[in-house]
């Protein structure tokens, strides 16, 4: 299959998944109801993803691959860690706060196995935690008393927002009020750890 055959192909599996995920739940969402609605055959379903909770990491990856892109870049560029963090900061909550980031966690929060919640941590958070570390590591930190200076931008810069977004109580938010929490989140977390 050509490379955009097998895109578009992806495209309408992983829209069906989403669909039926929001209807059914991460139980109800069977593969071969996803190939079903994709118009695709179960067997390629796990031909390409392994099993239900391989194709629902590829989601939360294909969901991160722009964080995890422009990260690896500022990595491999020896950018200035403190610029990179401004530039990835909004878009980073943009992504974890977008109605399919919120879809996924959503069903995880419902789905009493755990599974739905690892896979989406293994394609997700696993993987952008570990160069957003590798990025705080380039900074001139101060003590910081022990905290983790990588867990301290993240809860500064989330906070609870997913958790409302997940449970309605939180509208999705617009660029500019994404941009203004990024912000007020680095300039907390520049006095937090001495770099202010």
């Amino acid at each position: 299959m050509r490379d955009d055959k097998k895109q578009d192909k992806h495209e309408a599996i992983t829209t069906a998944a989403y669909a039926l995920l929001a209807d059914k739940g991460y139980a109800g969402a069977s593969m071969l109801s996803i190939a079903k609605a994709a118009k695709a055959s179960n067997e390629t379903l796990y031909r390409w993803y392994g099993d239900k909770r391989g194709l629902f990491e590829a989601m939360a990856r294909d969901n991160a691959q722009g964080i995890r892109h422009r990260l690896e870049q500022a990595l491999s560029d020896d950018q200035d860690a403190m610029q990179a963090l401004e530039q990835i900061a909004p878009l980073l909550l943009s992504m974890l706060l977008d109605d399919r980031a919120i879809s996924l966690n959503r069903a995880a929060a419902a789905d009493p196995s755990g599974e739905l919640g690892a896979a989406i941590s293994a394609g997700g958070r696993d993987e952008i935690v570990p160069l957003i570390r590798s990025l705080i590591s380039r900074l001139a930190i101060k003590d910081t008393d022990g905290l983790n200076p990588t867990d301290l931008f993240v809860t500064l810069l989330v906070g609870d927002l997913q958790i409302k977004r997940a449970i309605g109580a939180l509208p999705q938010l617009s660029q500019e009020q994404v941009t203004q929490r990024a912000r007020e989140a680095l300039i907390s977390f520049r006095k937090l750890v001495g770099l202010a």
